[in-house]
């Protein structure tokens, strides 16, 4: 079956030539002015075409996509948080941060706690024991594991006792060796350095809850700190009502948060090959719309309002999830597909998926090179390129053909072959309905 892609999904089309100049970009490196010259020629030739060639300015408006795709990713470059030229040499430094996302409380065993932020850092001092004496005021990503262990020759608060929770925009010194992530370089094992590097995330670090010291003042965003404590407060409701173990499993299905899953758990549900129950993705969001709008459908909302309803409870369901790509796809595809039908457009799932990754593309370039994202974009590819074409024109038709099966009149309506199947099937009925009756004769 070819895949069905015309005139009517511009912005698929957009959306993967976008992709290909981010390829480009990437692995065929230009000067990125060679790239600006070619998206200018692109743009103005397209204008000069437009009323002359429809087809010829079509595909250079794409050029000028492509060209644009290729200057995106060379521009931005690595993201912020990236290695930097001075992180305390390995030796121990003090570090002054705040947090900017937000971990969970953990038990280690008895009076041993731990959890993992992520920080950004705003000044990097040596702790004065080197010759070597540096401060620098710098900007980068690190996770920062605290831990708390119970000591006999220090009171409770000294040795960590009643860890609290840090929260976004809280800031923190606290004393630590900052380490570059590694990890193992097996072919096909997981790369911990570059998906930490893609969370803006450029050294790993672990710290005494007894070291640290809070810093007065805020910094960062009101709207993810008021985004992290709903997250937080739907976390403490399902653990205020489920026991441990199920509701940590609650947590990683419905909102996306894993620290409670215990290992051994973690560990059946992958042998099982059933792990990906447990990570929210577009199943989840695609389950909240259908249901979203069934209850709509069922109050009697209009279609503009029960539109924009669904949409914001999806877009807030992303946010409040904080998994990244995986939902905002799904999210933006719905959304893009509720538009159309407000705009009394054909409700065309290639576009709404072009559009979606479009978007995604335009905020975060480096997810085009993640499996994640190509698997998706191929699966959804094939299922609205190759399975939805394949049914329209083999089971839809009939499909439709069984409504109203008694209006005779409808069959002059339909396509030959659908109205022949409906006679044919009215008079398989009428024979079962005699057969039933006893009344059947020869």
């Amino acid at each position: 079956m070819r895949l069905q892609v015309s005139a009517r999904q511009p912005l698929l089309w957009a959306a993967l030539a976008f992709a290909a100049g981010l390829w480009a970009g990437r692995y065929l490196w230009r000067p990125p002015s060679w790239w600006v010259i070619a998206a200018f020629v692109f743009s103005a030739s397209a204008t000069y075409f437009l009323r002359r060639r429809t087809l010829a300015s079509s595909v250079l408006v794409f050029g000028a996509i492509f060209a644009a795709g290729a200057l995106t990713v060379q521009i931005r470059g690595p993201r912020a948080g990236g290695p930097h030229p001075w992180f305390g040499n390995g030796e121990e430094v003090l570090v002054t941060a705040h947090v900017t996302a937000e971990g969970n409380l953990q038990s280690d065993g008895p009076g041993s706690l731990r959890q993992r932020i992520d920080v950004e850092t705003e000044k990097i001092e040596s702790d004065g024991q080197s010759l070597d004496v540096q401060s620098r005021d710098t900007r980068a990503g690190v996770r920062l594991n605290i831990y708390s262990q119970p000591d006999r020759n220090h009171s409770a608060q000294e040795s960590g006792a009643g860890m609290q929770l840090f929260h976004c925009g809280q800031r923190i010194r606290f004393l630590a060796t900052l380490n570059p992530p590694r990890h193992f370089r097996d072919p096909g094992a997981f790369d911990y350095a570059g998906y930490l590097r893609e969370n803006g995330i450029a050294v790993t670090a672990s710290a005494k809850y007894a070291n640290r010291e809070v810093l007065p003042g805020f910094f960062g965003s009101r709207i993810e700190l008021w985004r992290a404590r709903i997250h937080r407060s739907v976390i403490q409701k399902v653990h205020a009502l489920r026991p441990e173990r199920v509701a940590g499993l609650i947590d990683a299905i419905v909102i996306g948060e894993e620290s409670f899953i215990e290992r051994p758990t973690r560990v059946d549900f992958q042998r099982s090959g059933t792990y990906h129950v447990l990570v929210v993705s577009g199943m989840n969001v695609s389950i909240l719309a259908m249901f979203t709008m069934w209850v709509l459908r069922r109050i009697g909302l209009g279609d503009i309002v029960g539109s924009a309803c669904a949409i914001t409870l999806i877009l807030a369901y992303a946010a409040l999830t904080n998994v990244g790509p995986l939902v905002w796809r799904a999210a933006l595809m719905f959304a893009v597909y509720l538009a159309t039908r407000l705009l009394y457009r054909n409700r065309a799932m290639l576009n709404a998926l072009g559009a979606a990754e479009l978007a995604l593309l335009i905020a975060a370039p480096e997810v085009l090179f993640g499996a994640s994202f190509q698997m998706t974009f191929l699966c959804v590819g094939l299922v609205a390129g190759v399975g939805i074409p394949l049914l329209e024109r083999t089971i839809e038709p009939f499909s439709r053909g069984l409504r109203n099966l008694d209006a005779v009149a409808y069959d002059r309506s339909l396509p030959p072959r659908v109205a022949q199947f409906r006679i044919d099937l009215r008079l398989v009925l009428d024979r079962l309905r005699l057969l039933w009756r006893g009344e059947f004769r020869r």
